[in-house]
């Protein structure tokens, strides 16, 4: 199977929402973030429970877990290609609001991929 390309979502001004919230966490919990950023690369849309799942209209999340903490990384498809949205800590259920915030990133990245993409 191929391997996935994924991408990190971009801000119309030029901010990268997943990388500001990584660099805020401890290195432990990159690291974990990095390896299943990484099984997203090499499973795609066949990665499942526990390290990922679909939380709705087309907006699935990595699911990441450290000292009880609960970290989840929003991402969707475009084609063969994983955009991922941004991270986030959760409590009990991924909020209403993080959902809707990926799901206009979503439209705005297919409305305009090139301008939302983030490039090294």
């Amino acid at each position: 199977m191929p391997r996935t390309t994924v991408l990190l979502f971009q801000e119309s001004d030029g901010t990268i929402p997943l990388l500001e919230w990584m660099d805020a966490l401890l290195p432990k919990v990159q690291d974990k973030c990095m390896v299943r950023i990484e099984r997203l690369e090499e499973l795609g849309y066949e990665l499942r429970r526990p390290e990922a799942d679909l939380l709705r209209n087309g907006i699935y999340e990595l699911r990441v877990a450290f000292r009880s903490v609960q970290y989840r990384i929003l991402y969707f498809f475009h084609g063969q290609e994983a955009v991922i949205s941004h991270g986030l800590k959760k409590e009990s259920e991924v909020p209403d609001e993080e959902i809707r915030m990926a799901l206009k990133r979503m439209e705005m990245f297919k409305n305009n991929p090139r301008k939302h993409t983030y490039e090294e």
